[in-house]
Order: C-alpha cells, then sequence, then structure tokens
C-alpha cells in the first residue's frame, strides 16, 4: 500500500476539468469491472462542479454502468431540498440528472426543511453510511473528490475550527462555518482518509498559498487539506495558477501521466512523494 501525493498540473481551469472527468470515467469503468461497483464521494465549489459536468458532457458518460454507483457528498450545507446552494442540487443539475443512476443510489444529506435538527441530521447520514458498509463500519470509497478553500478548507472542516481535529470517523454537525450558512454537516478526517483514492481539485490563484503550506506538511488543523490523505493515492489535480507555489520538484507533468496513476513503479524522474 501506498499513499503517495501527486500534483498534475494543467494550463487553465477548463483543461483541468475535462482532464479529471476523463481520469474519472476510465477509473470508474475499471472500478466496476473488476470490483462490481464503486462508492463515490462528490464535492461542491465551482471547480467540482465544473467536473460533474464536464462529465456529464463527455461522450465516455454512457459508458459507466451507473447503476453500480453510489454516490455520496463529503459535506452539504444545511439549507432547504432543493435550494440552489445545496452540493446536492448543483450535482443534479451538473450530472445526476443527466446519467442513468438509480434514485436509491445517490445518497444526498438531509435538508434543514426535514423536520430533523443538525445533530439527528448527522446521526441519519452515518446510520446510511453504515447500513452500505457490507458488514464493515462504512464502505470504502473508491474515488472521494474534494476541493480546497483559500484557508484551506476542505469539506466543512474549516481551520482554526473543532472538525478537522475530531478523532473518530463519523459525520458531524457544523454550527459555525466562517462562510454562510453557519450550518453544514462534515464528513471527517478519519472518514475521508478511508477512501482509497482522494483527488482534490483547485483552480485559481488564491489557492496557491493553501496548496503549498498542504504540501510543505503544515498541520491538518491550521490546513485541514494537509490532512487529506487516501489510503492508494492522494493526488492533487490543478492549474497553472494555484500550482505557483508548488515546488517544481513536486510536479508531475501531465506528458508523463498515462492514466497508470495506481501502479506504484509510476515515478518520472522530476517528480518526487511529498508524503510525510
Amino acid at each position: 500500500m501506498t499513499t503517495d501525493r501527486r500534483v498534475l498540473v494543467h494550463p487553465d481551469r477548463s483543461t483541468l476539468a475535462g482532464a479529471v472527468a476523463a481520469r474519472f470515467l476510465t477509473k470508474l469503468v475499471d472500478l466496476i469491472e473488476d470490483e462490481g461497483r464503486a462508492h463515490v464521494v462528490l464535492t461542491g465549489g465551482s471547480v467540482g462542479i465544473e467536473v460533474l459536468e464536464a462529465i456529464a458532457h463527455s461522450p465516455g458518460r454512457d459508458s459507466v454502468a451507473w447503476s453500480a454507483v453510489h454516490l455520496w457528498w463529503g459535506d452539504e450545507r444545511w439549507l432547504p431540498r432543493g435550494d440552489a446552494d445545496r452540493n446536492e442540487t448543483q450535482a443534479r443539475h451538473a450530472l445526476i440528472d443527466h446519467i442513468a443512476i438509480p434514485p436509491h443510489n445517490v445518497h444526498a444529506f438531509p435538508a434543514s426543511d426535514d423536520g430533523i435538527e443538525l445533530e439527528q441530521a448527522a446521526e441519519r447520514y452515518e446510520e446510511a453510511l453504515r447500513a452500505h458498509a457490507d458488514g464493515a463500519e462504512f464502505p470504502t470509497f473508491a474515488i472521494t473528490f474534494l476541493g480546497v478553500g483559500p484557508d484551506g478548507h476542505i469539506a466543512s472542516l474549516f481551520p482554526d475550527r473543532e472538525g478537522p481535529t475530531i478523532e473518530r470517523a463519523s459525520v458531524i454537525a457544523v454550527h459555525d462555518s466562517p462562510k454562510p450558512p453557519p450550518g453544514r454537516l462534515s464528513l471527517t478526517l478519519p472518514l475521508l482518509r478511508r477512501s482509497e483514492r482522494i483527488w482534490l481539485v483547485l483552480a485559481g490563484a488564491d489557492k496557491a498559498p493553501a496548496l503549498g503550506l498542504a504540501l510543505a506538511g503544515a498541520s491538518f488543523a491550521d490546513v485541514p487539506a494537509a490532512g487529506a490523505k487516501g489510503t492508494k493515492r492522494t493526488v492533487f489535480f490543478v492549474d497553472e495558477d494555484a500550482s505557483a507555489e508548488v515546488p517544481e520538484a513536486l510536479i508531475a507533468p501531465t506528458s508523463y501521466w498515462t492514466g497508470a496513476m495506481d501502479q506504484s513503479d509510476w515515478q518520472p524522474e522530476t517528480w518526487r512523494p511529498t508524503d510525510t
């Protein structure tokens, strides 16, 4: 097992979204062929939604047996069902409404108009996860998408808050998000780390400092993105602007990338693992 981190730089956010979408579809087909199904964790944010739109418009979209895919979310805003700012709503418009996935395979977080409190909503989502774990504590996520905020937050785990330091794999209620709305639901870092592959997708110069700190080994209490590590692979897909503070030696040029991202011998000369 390896937890090497890789940084793949693309010239702009449009190219970035298309490349991530293509890689995702290829990997998903392989995973379903090998394992029979795949649990995938989605993210929100502008770039995350652009990736979903690119998947929806890809000619390879219908090569996936979507009935074998279960979709989850890393976090959600505590808003009414169908609100335009919910990650679920945006994902449905971008991708889910365009694919042949069974409704019961789409596991959205509870909404603020479901008649339950935030803590109950966290418990309910955790119960749903456990119900699909096949005898384990939680399902194994084949691929988890994460966005990264300018402050280094992932999901709804924000710096200088309790969330990033919770040591138990669980779903938590967040009452003090520094970004509106203050109420959120989020998977914890220990639960996210059960993912085989974590793919962090970043674009824009405002993300460069956070990415640089995450790769430099910052504390995940200060830079939550630093704590995102998959059990097999952790890949940062970024555009040129977001890569500004990444040392050149840590960047894997896309020209070297043949798609064999799960091969442990993938070691181009100009790239070195950044795990510590």
